[in-house]
């Protein structure tokens, strides 16, 4: 094998891990615009220094181990990341939100998630459970998501810190314990359902959504739904508070036309509401909506459509023909 057949194999090796790292970067950081930056320093960095692996460990576990340094790097100096109802309480759904929070860094959506992994990797980069993570020390963190979302075992986690097979357990019990408790506030506690039951509901939701009508979205709703709208620190809890949050300070997304895509694994959309003119629709809010049972559990809408439009291939406005739906 001549030298530029070396070079394109130790590429074609390393460039075959970026999903994965993207998906652990991403549990790590809250953030897919910063989980892609890191993928690409962990690549950089294992390119420069791949004359340097001697093959003690996987090249996987090699690879995952810039990676982590990279991440540990980046939460140095970074503010937990959070989503509304982290930081306070619920509020009453007929009250404005006030002014942006600039005090908390958000959680933000990840594009795509691969829903047949929905009751293992894909349940843990659901919003809640991401947000949740945050909450743990950046090596806890990542020795979760090593063991229990990428399947590595003690001894390479162990490795990968540089610790005790011991110490590294001892990490993952205590991440464990901290995030049940999280969890157990934020996660819904029934069953998940089918693709087929989920894209029913989804496009039920989508029409309802956009008919605006309100005795449909509150047959889809839990009687335990939460609404929650970053940047803003609001968020509501519960079908009477949600329908006034619709009917009162929304009520300018009434006419709304919602295109499908995906985010965290659950079904999404682009929120587009009428134009003032008259003409045609302008985005407004991403939003991921998640279901248990035959139920819808959670909205959240994220309102930065300039830079998460893109990220989603959502258009930057739509015309009268636009159809609604879902895409799961």
């Amino acid at each position: 094998m001549g030298e530029d057949e070396v070079v394109d194999s130790a590429v074609q090796a390393l460039e075959a891990y970026r999903g994965e790292l993207t998906g652990y970067c991403y549990r790590m950081l809250g953030a897919y615009a910063e989980a892609e930056d890191a993928v690409q320093e962990t690549l950089v960095r294992a390119w420069r220094n791949i004359d340097g692996f001697e093959g003690r460990a996987t090249l996987r576990s090699w690879v995952y181990r810039i990676a982590t340094h990279v991440c540990l790097d980046a939460l140095a100096a970074a503010k937990r990341r959070a989503l509304p109802m982290d930081l306070a309480g619920p509020s009453e759904g007929g009250t404005p939100p006030g002014a942006p929070s600039d005090a908390a860094l958000w959680v933000q959506p990840c594009p795509g998630g691969d829903p047949q992994a929905r009751a293992t990797a894909g349940e843990s980069v659901r919003l809640a459970f991401v947000a949740a993570d945050q909450y743990l020390p950046p090596r806890q963190r990542a020795t979760l998501i090593l063991r229990d979302v990428l399947g590595f075992s003690a001894r390479e986690v162990a490795d990968l810190h540089g610790t005790s097979v011991a110490s590294a357990n001892s990490a993952l019990q205590r991440a464990r314990a901290t995030l049940a408790d999280r969890r157990g506030n934020t996660a819904q506690r029934l069953s998940d359902p089918s693709d087929a039951t989920r894209r029913v509901l989804a496009e039920r939701y989508a029409t309802a959504f956009s008919r605006y009508d309100m005795e449909e979205l509150n047959m889809l709703l839990h009687v335990d739904a939460t609404l929650c709208l970053p940047p803003y620190t609001k968020w509501m809890r519960g079908i009477h508070d949600i329908r006034a949050w619709l009917t009162g300070p929304a009520v300018g997304c009434r006419g709304s036309r919602l295109i499908p895509t995906v985010a965290n694994g659950s079904p999404a959309f682009g929120q587009y509401r009428p134009h003032p003119s008259g003409i045609g629709f302008t985005p407004w809010a991403l939003q991921v909506v998640e279901f248990s049972g035959d139920r819808i559990t959670g909205i959240t809408a994220f309102r930065d459509t300039e830079r998460l439009f893109p990220l989603f291939g959502l258009p930057d406005h739509v015309g009268e023909d636009a159809a609604v739906g879902a895409r799961t």
